[in-house]
């Protein structure tokens, strides 16, 4: 009779699990307006090369989301791994509702009074130290940082800015000046003289690494260079304006800079007459785990003069702000113009930002980033030790970074390699992506409420991805040989793209 009763209960769900596979594949069919083939031709018509896509071989056309899956036009599921855009997970029903509510009603610029504007300023102010208590609501990261350093010239009637290595901060104009993961691909060349470039303080494969030195140390180290940055901005007769640095660096590698850096670089730059701006625009609103912003992780005497808010603020909706003390913002007041933006506090970003904050708040997903990174962090130091390739493992939350190196002694960064890991975990239906200065560290910044049973699935998958790079290590001879042992034909690649490398590096790299 068991038997029976499991056979039958087998069978329904073998129906559900169909009939939810050919709903899904339905609503993808109904999303699609043009086959992807015919996709990928307008884009390349009518959008500027420079706009680059994903898995560029094979690009990805999503066509719906929800919480942290994304789907395509063949209705296949997507775990997605890397969208801290969508914070509170894609297409959160509060969150289109608030928008939804507020569009259906008015949206204008903010100078007609309107509450939506006013709660989401003091809610933002109720969630930060003091003195930071003053916003400006802008549209995007870009944005904030734009505003951010103009607030900080006017307040300090300097110029000069620190930055740095390898930091991105925007695609603006005056923000790309002070992004060298963006003016470093021009060889330098354009760099202005008053962007002074610090070493990123990164303690696996940086200037100072945690090998030769202890925690406290290390930040007292890297500080070190910018007090020197300052002193040398002073000797050429000028003033330094502002320390800008994100509170953990993404685009940098997933950095988190040691302890005792913040305090440190803070004392040197307000000494030189200069204030800092922290960039929590990938970084802020919970994602860290133990604390609302990431630069709160590194003690509550580290207390910034700007914080720049962005991404996830709107789930997925062109909102972001800047806030500053009140005696900055008098400054800014001081100089006698106005400062107006057409959308940046609008009555809908302003809803649907409220709607975040609460649902940040009510749904705990600060406490579940906590947990579930926690438990990612914990899985992924587990298989760094069956697997050489992973030369470190860092992160708080769910900011969570995996460094691929071909040489566990030299640290060989294994840049190829990461871009196949990333390329196969796409095939497996989970995405990642790869950042850092040479691009071998694979990125997690999933949305807020991934689960354990998420994680599990990654390390899982990423596990026998990662079994299919085999690494031949000879402490002895400080030697690596690194082969990618997955069949050609299994990943689609061309046998002439095959390629033996002069660092003893064979491997397949996918067309």
């Amino acid at each position: 009779m068991n038997e029976i009763i499991v056979a039958v209960l087998h069978c329904v769900l073998l129906i559900v699990t169909i009939e939810n596979s050919i709903k899904g594949f339905i609503m993808a069919e109904s999303l699609e307006q043009m086959p992807k083939s015919d996709t990928i031709r307008l884009r390349d018509r009518y959008i500027g090369q420079s706009c680059k896509l994903f898995y560029k071989s094979n690009p990805l056309k999503v066509v719906r989301a929800q919480g942290q899956y994304m789907y395509d036009e063949k209705g296949n599921q997507y775990l997605d791994c890397i969208n801290n855009v969508a914070h509170v997970g894609h297409c959160h029903p509060d969150v289109v509702r608030a928008g939804q509510k507020q569009m259906a009603l008015l949206s204008t610029n903010n100078r007609f009074l309107h509450d939506n504007l006013v709660l989401c300023a003091s809610r933002l102010a109720s969630l930060l130290p003091e003195p930071l208590s003053i916003c400006f609501l802008v549209n995007s990261g870009s944005e904030a940082n734009d505003l951010a350093l103009r607030l900080a010239q006017t307040h300090t009637k300097n110029k000069d800015v620190i930055t740095l290595d390898h930091a991105y901060h925007g695609h603006l104009t005056t923000i790309i000046d002070i992004s060298p993961y963006k003016f470093n691909k021009l060889n330098g060349t354009s760099k202005k003289d008053w962007v002074h470039v610090a070493p990123c303080p990164d303690v696996y494969r940086g200037k100072y690494r945690a090998i030769d030195y202890i925690d406290e140390d290390l930040g007292v180290k890297y500080a070190e260079d910018v007090k020197q940055i300052c002193k040398d901005i002073k000797a050429q007769g000028r003033g330094v304006c502002a320390y800008i640095a994100e509170s953990l660096m993404s685009v940098g590698g997933q950095i988190l800079p040691p302890p005792n850096y913040f305090q440190n670089v803070y004392r040197h730059v307000r000494e030189a007459g200069g204030i800092c701006i922290a960039d929590e625009v990938q970084v802020g609103f919970g994602r860290v785990g133990t604390h609302m912003w990431a630069f709160q992780l590194y003690g509550e005497d580290v207390v910034p003069d700007i914080v720049t808010l962005g991404k996830p603020m709107g789930n997925g909706h062109p909102v972001a702000a800047v806030i500053t003390t009140p005696e900055i913002a008098r400054s800014f007041y001081n100089t006698g113009i106005e400062y107006f933006n057409t959308y940046g506090g609008n009555p809908v970003s302003c809803a649907i930002t409220n709607a975040v904050m609460e649902i940040i708040e009510r749904e705990g997903l600060q406490e579940n980033a906590l947990k579930v990174g926690n438990h990612l962090l914990a899985e992924l130091k587990k298989l760094a030790k069956r697997r050489k390739i992973i030369g470190d493992v860092r992160g708080a939350g769910l900011f969570v970074g995996i460094e691929l190196v071909r040489d566990r002694i030299k640290r060989i960064p294994a840049t190829a390699e990461a871009k196949h890991v990333v390329s196969r975990m796409k095939e497996k239906k989970i995405l990642i992506s790869c950042d850092g200065p040479d691009y071998n560290v694979l990125k997690l910044k999933p949305p807020m409420v991934f689960t354990l049973e998420n994680a599990n699935h990654f390390i899982s998958v990423l596990d026998k991805v990662l079994e299919e790079v085999d690494i031949d290590f000879d402490e002895e001879s400080e030697t690596t040989t690194t082969i990618i042992k997955a069949t050609i034909s299994s990943i689609g690649v061309d046998r002439s793209t095959v390629m033996n490398s002069n660092e003893n590096s064979l491997f397949v790299r996918a067309n």
